[in-house]
């Protein structure tokens, strides 16, 4: 039966795949598939994953499940990532994102008579940039309306541009990171001790990975395309000019985070901020910013709405994507998937390595087949707890690797909103960033497998 509950999954996994790449509405797909799962699973095994009474029909308690779903998320995690869309959506309003480009984007200057590696340069910057503008889509679009070009100005090609600005995208991290914020969750941890000991560590090593892979396929395809005598298609943004100093406002929250999470003593007193609360006295700190900027307190206070627009956005794109992601990665675990790939896993001899590999690879594929990194994390994410205590490690072991390599994954699909926008924006095909792509991201993917899982694990 378990390894029925394994096949009927597989062919769930197949169908939802084939669905998505057909451009379906994924929230529906993921919504339909798991509710399909469910009803399945307790016809076979006459069980639910409810935390309420049954009602003793399971149609009606998969839909009390759904129901539980919905409350929890939105209570918790939910509230956390609407607020974080809220606040990255004031700060690209007044216009702190675009201070915080210009000001990282200085040090490149001097690298006027390299355009090789001024285009490599940008991806530590575009990496910290990235921590605290974390909507790949819109982080994207930032850059394309500032260091695109910048580059461009030095010589750099194009599709060079566009692919190093897209590659910046490929590690989700941080604390206002929507994944972070999901595997904490799950992992039941804390931020940022997470952020500093689990994931900068080898987000340094997998960036240097990058920039050397980058630097030389770039290399490559120029001499290849000969593309840099192309007639170059800028963005036209209308900027929002704000003072070098709103540069501060978008890494507040992460100072906040960093100076009160008992990591660094910075302060005599002990006060632990949560990312929500630092989002939010972030936000009215910006609130004041543009109040003293504007001398308009009517403005000031309507812009208030752009915060909520922007929680309103992130509910129905991420968060409601959240939910149905969990009913169907519940729905697989209802039918056994886990336990079948584990029993297999076992008896091949791989152990919690192999299913930590199987795992990282797996939701690569999906995060490529999707579009999405949130997406396929958001899938496969809430099956890692009982996986690792089945192997008897610890969740962020596998966690980790998978938080990575759904970001990695998002970088080199051709249906990405992020390669999307960039390569509209350029005048460039999408799939000539997405060959440009694929070697440096298969990289550092094989350096994560590798490092996590050869040396760390």
């Amino acid at each position: 039966m378990q390894y029925l509950g394994l096949v009927i999954s597989i062919i769930f996994i197949a169908i939802v795949a084939k669905l998505l790449l057909k451009d379906y509405f994924p929230q529906t797909v993921l919504l339909i598939a798991g509710i399909a799962m469910l009803l399945l699973a307790g016809l076979i095994n006459k069980s639910l994953p409810i935390e309420s009474n049954s009602s003793g029909i399971i149609l009606f308690d998969i839909f009390e499940y759904i129901k539980e779903s919905f409350s929890k998320t939105n209570a918790n995690v939910g509230l956390m990532i609407m607020t974080i869309g809220g606040f990255v959506a004031y700060m690209d309003k007044i216009g702190a994102s675009e201070a915080l480009v210009k000001v990282a984007l200085k040090p490149l200057s001097i690298l006027k008579k390299f355009p090789n590696f001024a285009a490599v340069a940008v991806i530590p910057i575009g990496q910290l940039i990235f921590i605290c503008v974390p909507s790949a889509a819109g982080f994207g679009l930032l850059l394309m309306a500032s260091v695109f070009p910048i580059l461009i100005n030095l010589g750099v090609s194009r599709l060079a541009a566009v692919s190093i600005i897209t590659g910046c995208t490929s590690f989700c991290i941080g604390p206002a990171s929507v994944i972070t914020a999901s595997a904490v969750q799950i992992a039941q941890i804390e931020t940022v001790p997470y952020f500093i000991h689990s994931q900068i560590p080898i987000a340094i090593i997998l960036n240097i990975v990058l920039m050397i892979s980058y630097f030389l396929v770039n290399k490559h395809y120029d001499k290849k395309d000969k593309l840099n005598s192309f007639e170059v298609k800028t963005a036209e943004k209308a900027s929002n000019v704000a003072p070098a100093v709103y540069a501060l406002l978008p890494i507040l929250p992460l100072i906040l985070l960093l100076s009160f999470s008992g990591v660094f003593s910075i302060f005599p007193i002990k006060l632990k901020i949560e990312t929500t609360t630092a989002m939010l006295f972030s936000l009215f700190v910006g609130m004041l910013f543009e109040l003293l900027r504007t001398k308009n307190l009517k403005a000031v206070f309507a812009s208030f709405k752009v915060f909520l627009d922007g929680m309103g956005d992130i509910f129905k794109s991420v968060v409601t994507l959240i939910i149905v992601a969990e009913i169907f990665a519940n729905g697989l675990i209802s039918l056994g998937f886990m336990d079948g790939l584990i029993s297999i896993s076992q008896n091949i001899g791989f152990g919690a390595v192999g299913i930590g590999i199987i795992m990282t690879i797996m939701i690569f594929l999906a995060a490529l087949l999707m579009g999405s990194g949130n997406a396929a994390f958001f899938a496969f994410g809430p099956l890692i707890p009982n996986v690792a205590a089945k192997f008897g490690v610890a969740s962020t072991s596998i966690l980790l690797p998978m938080n990575l390599s759904a970001s990695m994954g998002r970088a080199i699909s051709p249906i990405a909103g992020v390669l999307i926008a960039t390569a509209n924006v350029a005048g460039v095909p999408v799939m000539a960033v997405v060959k440009r792509n694929l070697i440096p991201v298969f990289s550092v993917l094989l350096t994560l497998l590798i490092y996590h899982f050869g040396i760390c694990f």
